[in-house]
């Protein structure tokens, strides 16, 4: 059990927590959430003991480890790949350093041969033999395949490095797991895996994620930071938003009596209950739903942006007919080759590739800004397009403020039209006047979502659009999708944006494209879809 007794933490006159208190036991995956800024990886390092707090601290049951994983990808650069693997268990590994130490030793004597023997049994009880099988197995679950196991770390790309520092953390059955954005840089294959993975894990796991989709997944509470207090909430990510949204309705509507509330809320536990069976942990989140107290659910107090996109015309029957195209990257191999398909009325493309610069590429190109290698694209005489970037670089040169950085796309000059579009998007007040060249990875992607509002296109172009942003403008971002009726081409990593938003799935591939009308899941389970991508990725 981790405790957290009346932790406050205050830098000056900024009050980041007061007053917290908080009991993590084992047997469930807490997700902590708040707005970007509200601290959720400083209560992570506090709990790992790497930042100290105003008053009161955090306790551990004796005897009990803790593992982290590591944020900074350099750290382990000289030492092999199931070294650093086996160092995430500092106990076993000591005692392994020490055995082999004694060993080594020229001038054997018999002090050295019981002290060896003490060092065994301890090596036996912590199942040592079996360590470095346990921990190949985890790198292959990861992705890291067995040729890379003894290489070096720095030998690594950026991503199997991360993937090799998140099975240090998992190595090793901890008994309190803390992960900050875990999902960071994995496939979807390797976040299945790792799902798999925590929803049989029986110990405490606090975990940090934008990923709503994985936090449905493995989440039994949910650890909200708002306004300077964290409260503790039974069930996952879309439970919490739900049950909240819910709350705030009930709140705003004075008319309605307190019975009829507690009525609608008791029937949306009820409901939420019934669907708990499609999640992995759903015996052990049912029987948590089954206690709750309805008096628990509050309303949240975090701001949501207003993403509403509004053609200034509905698309005609030519929307984009693409033939051929192809494009080999820098380094002379295909990106995709081949690509052809027509976009109807209504669609809502989901575009996948195992290369996302072929995805980058593709998004250029039928936007104007790459020329292919081969092929051509046709644009439908009555579509108006609006692209947002994966790089967003370009648009951010200038000193200009925001709202003339925005009034440069806007046919309306007016600068209170202007700060409305800046305003649905959460720039108030003194903030609209900040410099472009300050601005966040979050605070950038917002703007330009600011630009394609203003731009009224019936057809939407989004290269991974919830990079950078919090959880609050991703559900709004998603939300607004949902309600998307024109065209959309997209690529995402969130998985439940893409499942809720893509009526159709195109994969792009080195030998043509998989083309499918179904949704993210079921082109995941098809087994045709994978015995098709095998052959295109052969």
């Amino acid at each position: 059990m981790l405790t957290v007794n009346n932790l406050s933490l205050r830098f000056g006159k900024r009050i980041l927590f007061d007053d917290v208190n908080l009991k993590f036991t084992p047997g469930h995956c807490y997700g902590v959430i708040g707005a970007n800024g509200a601290g959720k990886s400083t209560f992570l390092k506090i709990l790992a003991g790497e930042q100290d707090t105003t008053t009161g601290g955090v306790s551990m049951a004796p005897g009990q480890r803790m593992s982290v994983l590591k944020q900074n990808h350099f750290a382990y650069d000289e030492i092999p790949v199931l070294q650093t693997v086996l160092m995430g268990n500092s106990k076993l590994w000591d005692v392994m350093q020490a055995k082999d130490a004694i060993y080594a030793k020229p001038d054997f004597t018999e002090e050295d041969g019981l002290k060896a023997a003490e060092m065994e049994v301890l090596f036996a009880e912590m199942d040592g033999w079996n360590a470095e099988s346990d921990a190949a197995n985890m790198l292959s679950g990861l992705g890291i395949h067995e040729s890379l196991h003894v290489k070096l770390v720095k030998e690594l790309n950026g991503k199997e490095k991360v993937r090799v520092l998140l099975a240090q953390a998992l190595f090793g059955n901890p008994d309190i797991l803390l992960l900050d954005e875990p999902t960071n840089d994995l496939d979807v294959n390797t976040i299945a895996w790792l799902e798999n993975f925590l929803a049989d894990f029986q110990n405490t796991v606090i975990v940090v994620s934008h990923d709503r989709h994985f936090l449905d997944s493995v989440c039994t509470h949910i650890v909200d930071i708002d306004f300077s207090k964290i409260q503790l909430y039974t069930g996952n990510y879309t439970f919490w938003y739900e049950s909240s949204q819910l709350a705030l309705r009930q709140r705003s509507d004075q008319n309605k009596k307190m019975e009829d509330k507690r009525k609608e809320l008791q029937e949306f536990v009820e409901r939420f209950s019934a669907n708990a069976s499609k999640s992995k942990q759903a015996t052990s989140r049912k029987k948590l739903l089954d206690k709750l107290v309805i008096d628990q659910i509050q309303p949240s107090t975090r701001k949501y942006p207003g993403i509403i996109f509004r053609p200034d015309r509905d698309c005609g029957d030519q929307i984009l007919r693409i033939e051929n195209l192809s494009k080999k990257s820098d380094a002379g191999h295909w990106l995709f080759k081949d690509v052809e398909f027509t976009l109807v009325k209504e669609d809502k493309v989901a575009i996948l590739s195992k290369d996302h610069l072929a995805i980058t590429a593709f998004f250029e190109i039928i936007n104007g800004n790459l020329t292919p290698d081969s092929g051509e694209y046709n644009w439908g005489s009555t579509i108006t397009n609006a692209y947002l970037p994966n790089n967003n670089a370009e648009y951010f040169k200038s000193d200009d403020n925001l709202i003339d950085w925005l009034r440069q796309y806007s046919k309306d000059k007016d600068e209170t039209y202007v700060r409305g579009f800046l305003g649905k998007m959460l720039f108030s007040g003194e903030e609209v006047l900040k410099k472009c060249t300050v601005l966040s990875g979050g605070e950038k992607v917002r703007c330009m979502i600011s630009r394609m509002m203003l731009q009224n296109a019936n057809c939407l172009m989004l290269d991974e659009p919830t990079n950078h942003l919090d959880l609050e403008s991703i559900t709004a971002f998603n939300n607004a999708m949902k309600d998307w009726k024109q065209v959309a081409l997209f690529s995402s990593h969130d998985h439940t944006f893409t499942e809720t938003v893509a009526n159709r799935i195109i994969e792009i591939t080195p030998k043509g494209v998989i083309d499918k009308r179904m949704s993210y899941d079921e082109y995941l389970a098809s087994p045709d879809v994978k015995e098709q991508r095998d052959r295109m990725y052969a």
